[in-house]
């Protein structure tokens, strides 16, 4: 599972998927701020959407805190809506919303769901769906913060239950409760795909 974001001497990357508004409640905002501590204790390099707002801002602030290297990816039409974050190393500006799940698919190792809206659920089906389709069989932790989750897993299962999800798929992504199960996850999930 080697990617160009591996070449900077971290044990690979972690894309956090979340929004770019903080939520109704502070605890969002917390769960945030713990997966970038987490990427960066771990030795992971962060990926993510490069905006500077919302629960997006508080994974790379903690994670650049923390001594993770930061790569954003932002569409180029959204540089004035969601201005960069300053705690991005890397900034690659990319044509639109296609490129710029592409690449960090690409760039990434594993990737990790927090709190967001359509934007989010949109990413968090494409790189299940890559994974089902063995196109980017990587993994996936879905943090439940506030069980913000559980209608999405409910559904999941009704989809699997119904026939029209494949068991091979579930395997691919884990709903999680904590920020440090999912990096949990994540570990034995790339240790496992080593071997």
């Amino acid at each position: 599972m080697h990617s160009p974001a591996s070449d900077t001497g971290k044990k690979g990357a972690i894309c956090v998927f979340c929004g770019s508004s903080m939520g109704r409640d502070p605890v969002y905002a917390e769960a945030a701020r713990q997966t970038g501590a987490l990427i960066a204790r771990d030795g992971f390099n962060l990926v993510f959407g490069a905006g500077s707002l919302g629960l997006m801002g508080e994974v790379s602030a903690a994670a650049r805190v923390g001594g993770a290297h930061v790569i954003g990816i932002l569409p180029d039409f959204l540089r004035h809506l969601e201005p960069p974050s300053r705690t991005t190393e890397e900034l690659e500006i990319v044509p639109g919303l296609f490129e710029r799940k592409a690449r960090m698919m690409a760039l990434s190792d594993a990737f990790i769901i927090l709190p967001g809206g359509l934007g989010t659920m949109d990413e968090f089906f494409e790189v299940v769906t890559s994974a089902q389709l063995g196109v980017s069989p990587k993994p996936v932790a879905v943090v439940n913060t506030k069980e913000i989750y559980t209608p999405l897993r409910t559904f999941l299962d009704h989809l699997d239950a119904e026939g029209f999800v494949p068991h091979r798929a579930s395997p691919l992504y884990r709903f999680v409760e904590t920020p440090e199960e999912a990096m949990g996850f994540i570990r034995e999930a790339l240790v496992a795909a080593k071997t």
